[in-house]
């Protein structure tokens, strides 16, 4: 039995702990994969959506979030996995964009709508995190993830992902 009440805030600051092990500089939180936490007495279920559906971080994340409540003194924990709604790069919380961009990986534009990713990744210019200069190319659409796009800039000459808008 938890033996302090504990509140669903309480439990998304300690999530907000968990680094993606992906991309260690932003949390699960960060990235909008936690998707709604339920507290009944010494139980609690937290929801999560993978960014992809073969996200294989997922089981990491699972063991992670579980660890990390048991932790908090919850008896009962259920971490589930929800595939809809479909997760989206809109999720990503605005400060960890920048974070992002600061570990070398360029966050995605905002996206107004499911049928615009096609165009939208493919359209756009995507800036260099490095020097800042629009005058890149696409290498790949897989990058160091499935989740992200390789580029290049053709200034700098350095390779950089791109967290691809979902």
């Amino acid at each position: 039995m938890v033996g302090v009440a504990v509140s669903v805030a309480d439990v998304y600051s300690a999530l907000a702990g968990i680094p993606d092990p992906e991309i260690p500089v932003i949390s699960i939180t960060d990235l909008g994969i936690v998707r709604g936490v339920a507290i009944d007495g010494d139980s609690v279920e937290v929801t999560i959506t993978p960014t992809y559906s073969g996200c294989p971080a997922m089981h990491a994340i699972e063991e992670d979030v579980a660890h990390r409540l048991r932790a908090l003194g919850f008896a009962g924990v259920k971490v589930r996995t929800a595939l809809a709604p479909a997760w989206s790069t809109d999720w990503i919380a605005p400060e960890a964009r920048e974070r992002l961009r600061e570990y070398g990986i360029v966050p995605p534009h905002p996206v107004s709508g499911a049928d615009t990713h096609r165009i939208h990744l493919f359209s756009r210019s995507i800036a260099c995190p490095r020097c800042g200069s629009e005058n890149t190319e696409r290498l790949s659409e897989f990058g160091s993830t499935a989740c992200k796009a390789l580029y290049r800039c053709l200034d700098c000459r350095e390779p950089f992902d791109y967290f691809k808008p979902l």
